[in-house]
């Protein structure tokens, strides 16, 4: 992870001043990682279970680094090095301290799923009237959220943060950093098990950016979500869903091509899409640009130029296959959803899933892999490809039922996936980012 610095003098200056060291380094962006360093970076020597930052600072000279920030100094590295007490809690603290320069509203995302796609929706409508700073790719974690944060300069009007949990306490730290007026929590199911437990700890984990908010602040709730519909908040509730009894209530349409047509408060909005996860992210967008002043006439442009980020739900067509790429993560719901979107296409063909491991599962991963194996027998698809140790024990479950088969070799399995498709079938990409499904939609489709 890297940044460039908007605003080089001004971060020296306030660096200078917490650590009451003198900074001669003219620093011009920020590297946790030795190898991503530009010209002018300032290192952050992380120390991990696995791999101690210290020990690449070197590296990071060599690579054009103009100083590291250090628990330690290296007298054998010829660098200036600004000594913390713990780099990663100190640069977190930077990014705090720098945030409260700005008095723009902050909007906080968090959620199982979801989120991402709901983030740069709402950061693609809202930049037709405001300045908008917003988390970019994965920067969403204790680790990049802090980057991101300084990132915000004095001529944005708003900043609109994706905040992802590992672990319990992570949305409270980022809250802490981010200061936000304004929360949304897309939904909450079971994922990272392994690190929280159960979903109970998931829930509030999520919930502490309800808890973060002022009272004047405002609190977007998904009221078809038993688990986020409970939580509690100071601020202002807003609510959403496919009930009427919510401030903002949809109802969902489908045209004959499959297209989806989201009704909100009467307000018909064509979504473009045949993704039904998709229409819920859309409401939750729709419930904050709106309460935000918004109107429904730009919502509607918005939605009809937005393009998804690649590898969540991308519908492409090669040589008359349609292909879903939604390779960049996976838990239960969010495949099982996949799936439902794949039989929702108005295919001529073959329905076929290339599914690999859903990671960070813990003691629930055998059920949880297990019970897409019955969703995809259930909805008797054409062939499952599974990849992985874990989604082997997918195509054991619909083995016997469906076309099930298991590969522990990428290069196998796009052999047989060439090798079966032809025109008009539709192939449904689902797995963990850790897995890689991108890299076979590549080989079997685009080299």
């Amino acid at each position: 992870m890297r940044i460039d610095l908007p605003e080089p003098e001004a971060f020296r200056r306030m660096m200078a001043e917490m650590t009451k060291q003198e900074i001669t380094a003219e620093i011009t962006g920020i590297a946790l990682d030795s190898r991503e360093i530009h010209n002018g970076d300032l290192f952050v020597a992380l120390s991990g279970e696995k791999v101690d930052g210290h020990n690449y600072i070197n590296q990071a000279k060599e690579n054009g680094a103009a100083a590291a920030l250090v628990s330690s100094r290296r007298m054998d590295v010829k660098l200036p090095q600004i000594e913390v007490e713990d780099p990663e809690i100190f640069i977190g603290k930077v990014a705090a301290k720098w945030r409260t320069n700005f008095s723009i509203p902050v909007l906080g995302i968090t959620g199982s799923n979801g989120k991402t796609t709901t983030k740069d929706l709402l950061i693609h409508i809202f930049s037709a009237s405001h300045t908008v700073h917003g988390t970019r790719g994965n920067y969403n974690t204790h680790l990049g959220l802090p980057l991101t944060l300084l990132e915000l300069t004095s001529h944005h009007t708003f900043s609109i943060l994706e905040m992802g949990a590992n672990r319990a306490g992570d949305i409270e730290y980022l809250s802490n950093l981010s200061l936000p007026r304004y929360g949304l929590i897309t939904n909450i199911a079971r994922a990272h098990l392994e690190s929280f437990g159960s979903i109970e700890n998931i829930s509030r984990t999520k919930g502490e950016l309800f808890t973060s908010l002022p009272e004047d602040g405002i609190a977007f709730v998904n009221m078809d979500d038993k688990y986020v519909h409970n939580l509690d908040t100071m601020a202002e509730k807003v609510t959403y869903g496919f009930n009427p009894d919510c401030d903002f209530a949809a109802d969902l349409h489908q045209n004959d091509d499959g297209l989806l047509t989201i009704i909100i408060n009467g307000e018909e909005i064509e979504l473009n899409s045949y993704d039904e996860t998709y229409a819920k992210n859309s409401l939750a967008a729709a419930a904050v640009s709106v309460t935000l002043g918004v109107s429904w006439e730009s919502f509607q442009e918005s939605i009809l130029t937005f393009q998804s980020t690649k590898g969540r739900c991308e519908v492409k067509t090669f040589d008359g296959i349609t292909v879903i790429d939604d390779s960049y993560n996976a838990n239960l719901a969010s495949a099982i959803a996949a799936v439902d979107l794949l039989f929702s296409l108005p295919v001529k063909g073959r329905r076929v899933i290339v599914f690999g491991d859903m990671l960070e599962l813990g003691d629930i991963s055998s059920s949880d892999h297990e019970e897409f194996g019955r969703k995809c027998a259930g909805m008797e698809c054409d062939l499952l490809l599974c990849y992985g140790k874990e989604s082997k024990i997918a195509a054991d479950a619909a083995m016997g039922k469906i076309d099930a088969r298991s590969y522990s070799e990428k290069k196998e399995l796009s052999s047989v996936l060439n090798a079966f498709l032809k025109q008009g079938d539709a192939v449904l990409f689902k797995g963990s980012r850790g897995m890689a499904l991108d890299t076979i939609i590549t080989e079997v489709f685009e080299e």
